[in-house]
């Protein structure tokens, strides 16, 4: 679908973002699935891109949630379920569904709105010696115990019931309060080291310059697999490491945050395969930031294949799809200027060859070749030359008039009134004085009157051109 089409009377544009589902859209909107994709011919439901962009039945703002008497609105938020709403909220899933008919507790919509019977919950009530908490994102029962200067077991024990593999986002849950704990004791030569998101043994041995082996063999019964925020392990204190030794005619290089290796290649100007060559044993999907590797001093490259066009780099989130929407080109035709290129595995700062579409000639005999300016549109062009929407579309067939693009080349035919029945859903009208303009514009006064575009009605009117709308004509308007 064109990213400059126009959408119809009655339906607004909107452009597709990260998580979008048309069923999310139409509980959005308060419109439905089949009514989208109604105006939408050719959609694909199950394979939206970001940044297509749709038309959407109704207005752009969706009408407010009404709730029954004793229920309140509701939005859903990431990770929300019915389970955890229903202990949020002191009321039951059975309760949430009953007034929420159609509802499907196993595929909640994030923006979907739904009524909460009752109000907002009293505060938990915990016993004595116990405070209350709300699960966050992230937490388990061991990161909460190091936190509060608790155990596991005595969180379930003042919690009965609780599962402590299911814990749900604002679920509340009573911590006992915990004493002062004493110091972490780590032998000598080494110190005390908290966990923190997104570490490994491996990259705290490549921060503090020690060995995996060596950390393990301080923390008996430490599994490297299943480190916990919060956690405190033990740290050998580090010496100096020699140098890295790489091989002649390659270099050390240190992996960061974001890297592969196939972005490495492509900014040391060298391959994959001569990376993977000097470093044996290196396991390209499992790079760890801080991991040391040899890189082959690169040459000069070899020149791109031709490229009858221009070349793009793929960039986080291409496909060729958007590729080809991007740039107006078909998908087909994109592939044809790329062979080899693997449509599934495009990886970012590949570099894709755009065709350059050279449009099939235009002829146009008994008429005029007009070449497209800036800014115009059906209407425009309409207006121009004083001709019917019947008249230029017959004369250009395989023209998309909602992407009209500057120097494109169109055939200009002189006007043949040939007579035309009013099209389905609209009405005639006969043009009265009052609907002619000082100006002597009328096809815009009675685009205005009528509340639609200058195109619409010209397409209203297929065989009319902007010079009949005068006082007398018969046209037709929408019903």
């Amino acid at each position: 679908m064109s990213n400059n089409r126009t959408c119809p009377t009655g339906s607004f544009s909107y452009t597709i973002k990260s998580g979008d589902t048309l069923y999310k859209l139409a509980i959005t909107y308060n419109t439905t699935v089949e009514a989208i994709m109604a105006i939408n011919p050719g959609i694909n439901p199950n394979n939206l891109q970001i940044g297509q962009r749709i038309c959407i039945p109704g207005s752009v703002t969706p009408p407010p949630q009404r709730c029954p008497s004793g229920t309140f609105a509701y939005t859903i938020k990431s990770g929300d379920t019915l389970y955890m709403l229903a202990i949020k909220y002191n009321t039951t899933v059975e309760a949430i569904m009953a007034v929420n008919p159609g509802i499907n507790p196993n595929n909640l919509q994030i923006g979907q709105v739904i009524c909460i019977p009752g109000a907002t919950p009293p505060p938990k009530q915990c016993p004595t010696g116990t405070f209350a908490y709300t699960i966050k994102s992230g937490d388990t029962l061991y990161m909460l115990a190091i936190t509060y200067n608790t155990t596991v077991e005595a969180i379930i024990a003042v919690n009965p019931g609780i599962n402590p593999n299911n814990l749900q986002i604002g679920q509340v849950i009573c911590i006992p309060r915990g004493t002062t704990p004493p110091p972490p004791t780590c032998p000598i030569g080494t110190f005390a080291y908290t966990i923190k998101a997104g570490d490994t043994i491996y990259s705290i041995a490549m921060t503090y310059n020690t060995t995996v082996d060596a950390i393990l063999a301080v923390n008996p019964g430490l599994n490297p697999n299943n480190l916990q925020i919060g956690q405190v392990i033990c740290i050998p204190r580090g010496i100096t490491p020699p140098p890295p030794t790489c091989p002649v005619g390659t270099f050390a290089y240190t992996i960061k945050a974001g890297d592969t290796i196939y972005s490495i290649a492509m900014t040391y100007n060298t391959t994959v395969d001569a990376i993977l060559a000097v470093n044996p044993g290196l396991n390209p999907n499992n790079l760890q930031i801080g991991q040391v590797i040899c890189i082959p001093r690169g040459t000069t490259p070899p020149p791109c294949p031709p490229c009858n066009g221009v070349y793009y780099a793929v960039r986080p989130g291409d496909t060729l799809y958007s590729i080809a929407a991007m740039f107006n080109i078909s998908v087909a035709t994109l592939i044809a200027a790329n062979p080899g290129v693997d449509p599934n595995n495009l990886r970012v700062g590949q570099l894709i060859c755009i065709p350059k579409v050279e449009p099939p000639p235009v002829t146009c005999p008994g008429g005029t070749i007009y070449e497209v300016r800036p800014n115009d549109n059906l209407a425009t062009i309409l207006l121009r030359f004083n001709i019917s929407v019947m008249d230029l579309m017959s004369a250009n067939p395989n023209v998309n008039w909602d992407s009209l693009t500057p120097g494109q080349r169109i055939c200009i035919m002189p006007h043949k009134d040939m007579g035309c029945p009013c099209p389905t859903g609209t009405k005639k009208y006969t043009i009265v004085q009052g609907d002619i303009p000082s100006s002597g514009a009328a096809v815009v006064a009675l685009a205005q009157k009528f509340n639609i575009s200058v195109s619409a009605l010209m397409m209203m009117n297929p065989n009319l051109t902007p010079a009949d709308f005068v006082v007398g004509k018969m046209i037709c308007v929408p019903a």
